[in-house]
């Protein structure tokens, strides 16, 4: 089912590591600039150290920290394609990996919010997926909500990637929108501060189980004068066991062997608990095929645009404003 990490390539599957990077303090660009070298300083040594890794996962705000005064600043935003997505590109292919990355993206718009963004590039150097976070943590994050669905890429191993970004770990809707498009291996890089430590393994675990694939989550660690990150890298199974659990060491990396083609299979023959199949063939036991339509009133309600919860109108925060963001959101 997978290891408790390796330094060399199994022969079936891939070698899979992710990194609890020393939360940064970024205030300038020259620091955003020195924090890219460390990156792709780290994606060689990672590679050097465990050489038969073929993923390599780093978390959301590994480049351009979290100062809020500055989040949306034009110092601090980045382009995709742009210098710092190609000297990852660079470091990926000369470690011959792949290499999973955070970048706030200038949104094309200049009237709106920037996004924050995740990328994969592939061990040629070419970038193979492009995702912006679909929920931004409200009410903190100032983040344009991703406009692009969720997409899913080929990666090693026989793997189909997809990346989600911190608070949409919270969301088992995302994971399944994922597992639906066939991906096999979930990541989720996230930049949590220790308020939702305990949330943070659950739902890596239940986002690999309920899907039966598996998920690798990694957090920053450290500390940056303001909150204190977690780290707790985790690797889990598709039945929803923890292979790999990191503790709360900066720059700590985790390891893990990971074979898709398990948890494929496991979507092909089990009968028991194959709940990502059931859910649109109910009762085929009783009725052949199952029944296919549904009658959750949510999932008609979002895809009619008049998803309403019956306390929405008493609900007290629908805003920044408890973060000094203005009431009427939009470009600041």
């Amino acid at each position: 089912m997978g290891s408790s990490g390796s330094s060399n390539k199994p022969k079936l599957g891939f070698l899979a590591g992710a990194i609890q990077l020393q939360v940064p303090i970024i205030n300038s660009r020259e620091d955003i600039d020195r924090q890219l070298k460390v990156i792709t300083d780290t994606v060689k040594s990672m590679k050097s150290g465990y050489p038969g890794l073929e993923l390599i996962i780093f978390p959301e705000y590994s480049l351009q920290g979290l100062n809020t005064k500055k989040w949306t600043t034009e110092e601090f935003i980045c382009d995709i394609p742009g210098k710092e997505s190609d000297a990852m590109a660079d470091a990926c292919k000369e470690a011959g990996v792949y290499g999973v990355f955070s970048i706030m993206e200038r949104n094309p718009d200049p009237n709106k919010n920037p996004y924050n963004t995740a990328i994969i590039i592939d061990p040629n150097g070419e970038i193979i997926l492009k995702y912006r976070k679909v929920f931004p943590w409200n009410p903190i994050e100032p983040w344009a909500p991703g406009n692009e669905g969720i997409p899913v890429c080929d990666g090693p191993g026989g793997s189909k990637l997809a990346v989600c970004i911190c608070h949409d770990g919270m969301f088992p809707e995302l994971a399944r929108e994922a597992a639906y498009k066939g991906c096999n291996v979930y990541i989720r890089i996230s930049g949590y501060s220790t308020i939702v430590n305990e949330q943070w393994k659950l739902t890596n675990a239940a986002n690999a189980w309920h899907n039966l694939m598996y998920s690798i989550s990694v957090n920053l660690a450290g500390y940056d004068n303001t909150f204190y990150y977690f780290g707790e890298g985790q690797v889990c199974n598709y039945d929803g066991t923890t292979l790999v659990q990191g503790d709360r060491n900066p720059n700590e990396i985790i390891t893990a062997e990971i074979f898709p083609v398990l948890a494929d299979n496991a979507r092909k023959s089990w009968g028991l608990e194959n709940n990502i199949y059931n859910l649109g063939a109910r009762g085929y036991v009783a009725e052949p095929g199952g029944e296919k339509t549904t009658h959750f009133t949510y999932i008609n309600d979002l895809a009619n645009g008049t998803y309403k919860l019956p306390w929405d109108d008493e609900i007290e925060i629908k805003d920044g404003t408890i973060y000094g963001y203005p009431k009427e959101g939009g470009r600041f």
